[in-house]
């Protein structure tokens, strides 16, 4: 048996208290022979803005509203008593419940509203025993001194409370940005070594070469070519986690619709055909962030055949207009047939970091199976910002 949890004793214990002192205050209207309406109303409005529970609490239920309707709603009671020439009781549950959503405005509130907010909840608890004393009894004066200071308990302690949550989403951005700068550090030491002492092998073993050069030059110049990019894209990658560099340019990776060609291009083996199949009608002046994600939905389905479908013959990459957007595919006819070692498969992360780049742009990635078999790599992408 799962047992309560400290915070969910310490809510219901509150909850209770609240419950029992409205039930108070509506003893104190109900004796006073003017009903217990006003009240009522009162102390529904204040208890389901402090008790609502906020995972089922609906969107238009914000700060300023929950704060600030009970408040103005006690204010009007009072103002309504005054003009009628009544004195109406107040009890501790009105007290406690604007004492509540002050607290709530001062520590959740934007800053403009935690002030308005605020002020409205401050004026309320202090008109409450003006209500009952008027404004120049000696009691008034007491109860507004005790009202005071505990208004200035709950509103500093909200306020602290404010602080702290200022203070540690500071910090956790700055945990972000040295871990930022960790992985930054670990690219250029570790990864850049490995593949410049790739790419240096790759050069003396074309120097070595010259017997064969019809045959082991192609392949070689490819690996070349495969680590000079590797390191190109992670420079621009630390540069990116470092923040380096003063052009926009570039800070920007490297891909537009023009790179989809050197993919293709560079993609083919003697025993795949990759045809690249563009619409005219798609510009080159597309939105940079467009063409990126073009690129890199290109170059992930690309690798994603390399790595799972090896056997594949022919690979197919449109681009098209569809009803005002980019239409990006990737699709080929493999068994999923390949020969990578498990390490070199990748860990199925690609296609998920891909669809939170199309969809922060406002578009649509689909990847599955074709009909018959093989694998589809598809993606709308708006060609304007909304």
């Amino acid at each position: 048996m799962r047992s309560a949890s400290p915070q969910g004793c310490i809510r219901g214990f509150g909850s209770g208290v609240l419950l029992a002192a409205s039930t108070v205050d509506l003893a104190y209207a109900e004796s006073s022979g003017s009903g217990m309406a006003p009240a009522a109303v009162v102390l529904v409005a204040g208890l389901a803005a402090v008790l609502w529970p906020a995972r089922r609490r609906p969107r238009w239920l914000s700060v300023p509203l929950r704060t600030a309707v009970p408040a103005v709603l006690s204010l009007l009671y009072g103002f309504g008593a005054a003009l009628a020439h009544r004195r109406e009781p107040f009890g501790p549950g009105e007290a406690v419940v604007l004492l509540c959503l002050l607290f709530v405005a001062v520590r959740h509130a934007r800053p403009r509203w935690a002030l308005v907010c605020g002020a409205l909840d401050t004026v309320a608890l202090l008109a409450l025993p003006m209500r009952l004393y008027g404004p120049r009894a000696e009691e008034s004066l007491a109860l507004l001194v005790i009202g005071l200071v505990l208004i200035g308990l709950v509103a500093g302690l909200a306020a602290y409370l404010r602080s702290m949550d200022y203070r540690r989403t500071v910090a956790v951005g700055e945990t972000r940005r040295a871990e930022r700068l960790a992985i930054a550090a670990d690219l250029h030491d570790f990864v850049a070594h490995h593949v410049t002492g790739i790419l240096v092998q790759t050069q003396m073993a074309r120097m070595m070469a010259a017997s064969r050069q019809g045959e082991l030059d192609p392949v070689l110049a490819g690996i070349e070519g495969a680590a000079t990019q590797a390191l190109a894209s992670m420079r621009r990658t630390v540069g990116v986690l470092r923040e380096t560099g003063d052009a926009e340019a570039e800070r920007r990776p490297v891909g537009d619709l023009v790179g989809i060609v050197d993919l293709v291009d560079g993609f083919a083996s003697p025993t795949q055909k990759v045809t690249l199949r563009r619409d005219p009608a798609v510009r080159d002046d597309l939105p940079h962030e467009v063409q990126a994600a073009a690129f890199r939905v290109v170059q992930e389905a690309l690798t994603n055949v390399r790595r799972h479908a090896s056997d594949a013959a022919e690979i197919t990459v449109g681009l098209r207009h569809q009803g005002g957007r980019l239409e990006v595919s990737v699709t080929d006819d493999g068994h999923g047939g390949t020969q990578l070692p498990e390490a070199a498969r990748g860990g199925g992360f690609g296609l998920v970091g891909l669809k939170e780049r199309v969809t922060a742009l406002g578009g649509n990635l689909y990847a599955g199976p074709c009909v018959g078999h093989g694998w589809e790599v598809r993606a709308l992408l708006p060609v304007r910002k909304p």
